[in-house]
């Protein structure tokens, strides 16, 4: 039987997503219910491992005023990193090296000498694979699924990727009057990494021509095609979204900064380059917009909203249960438990058999294949 619990801690690791404050606060509150004390630790777990970086506490204790009116702000009031995994941290030798150290174990000690009881975790694939190492190591942990990319596993969807599509959405509509104005083809990048969940959606919801994601690898010939079909039939513009991870079935994927200790591989550049192909290959004027990190910001849908606030909600409830080492899912109608373990490590793709991808190709839109 677990121990009753007193105090629980709170951490937002990975890219920040709209959503995150209202997870924060739906948790805090629903603790406060409880009798519980809870506590914020800064910037993943550097509030635990780096105290003295901030001049206020590196871990500090949320109230109902320290959470009030945050619910549909964007980022997050305890700030994140996806720089400062614990399992395997960056730090400089005496000689001038840097080792990758597990300092897992100073977590568990921070949160027996400070008695706190549980974590609960909000993350993506790499903060869920540190809560699921801590949990086997003994600490009481519940997973809170965020991501704008939609690419965690176990999960109907995550919050923050309606909040990025809804704004992808929005900015295809506004390209689509000055791409027709200037007979231009207009390439889109968006954000995503290894999976096309939202240059998929947001560009069937958008009216793109071509959308190019990292589950169909691509040939530009098939692209340069439907640009050159639709001038023939008089529609003198196109739209091609394109996923920061996708690559052509002959080539590789774009990177802008290589893989490195303690941090993933950071991608972009690909609509660059797919913007001077298309160029050479139809002859028609072509320009990039990158969308980029302002797919991350803003006030959440509320979709998203109310979603975080089920996670937040629904985590503290697990907790009361004496779970540990599990992750809250939306499952319609309700949110369930999985485990940790069945999470961590897994990426969802979009699958090539599902409806939504049948529904562009229907729709006459080209993926490049």
């Amino acid at each position: 039987m677990s121990s009753p619990i007193r105090r629980i801690a709170i951490n937002t690791g990975g890219g920040d997503a709209p959503g995150l404050n209202a997870v924060i606060r739906s948790v805090v509150i629903a603790a406060m219910h409880r009798g519980w004390e809870c506590y914020g630790i800064r910037e993943g777990f550097n509030g635990i491992m780096f105290p003295e970086r901030y001049p206020e506490g590196g871990v500090l204790r949320l109230t109902r005023d320290k959470v009030k009116g945050i619910a549909h702000l964007g980022g997050t009031i305890l700030g994140t990193t996806n720089k400062g995994n614990p399992l395997h941290f960056p730090m400089k030798m005496p000689d001038g090296s840097t080792r990758d150290l597990d300092r897992s174990d100073e977590i568990l000690e921070f949160f027996a000498k400070k008695e706190l009881d549980a974590l609960v975790s909000i993350g993506g694939d790499g903060s869920l694979t540190i809560a699921n190492a801590l949990h086997l190591k003994g600490l009481r942990v519940v997973g809170v699924p965020k991501t704008i990319d939609n690419d965690l596993d176990k999960t109907f969807t995550t919050f923050g990727f309606d909040t990025a599509v809804g704004f992808a959405t929005e900015c295809l509509d506004r390209l689509h009057s000055t791409a027709e104005s200037h007979q231009r083809v207009m390439v889109v990048e968006v954000m995503g990494r290894y999976a096309g969940w939202i240059a998929l959606h947001s560009g069937i919801a958008g009216g793109a021509h071509a959308i190019l994601i990292p589950e169909i690898p691509f040939n530009l010939d098939k692209v340069a095609e439907k640009i050159l079909d639709r001038d023939r039939d008089g529609r003198m513009y196109s739209i091609v979204v394109v996923a920061e991870g996708a690559e052509p079935a002959h080539g590789h994927r774009e990177v802008l900064q290589p893989a490195e200790i303690g941090h993933a591989e950071r991608l972009g550049g690909i609509g660059e380059r797919i913007t001077r192909a298309l160029q050479e290959k139809t002859g028609k004027d072509a320009r990039v917009v990158v969308l980029g990190h302002l797919l991350r910001g803003g006030s959440p849908t509320s979709f998203d909203r109310l979603a975080a606030m089920r996670f937040g909600t629904a985590a503290v409830r697990a907790l009361e249960q004496g779970l540990s080492g599990v992750m809250v899912a939306l499952a319609f109608p309700n949110v369930n438990y999985v485990a940790l373990e069945d999470v961590a490590g897994r990426m969802k793709g979009v699958p090539l058999d599902c409806d939504t991808l049948q529904t562009g190709r229907d729709m006459g839109i080209t993926f490049g294949d």
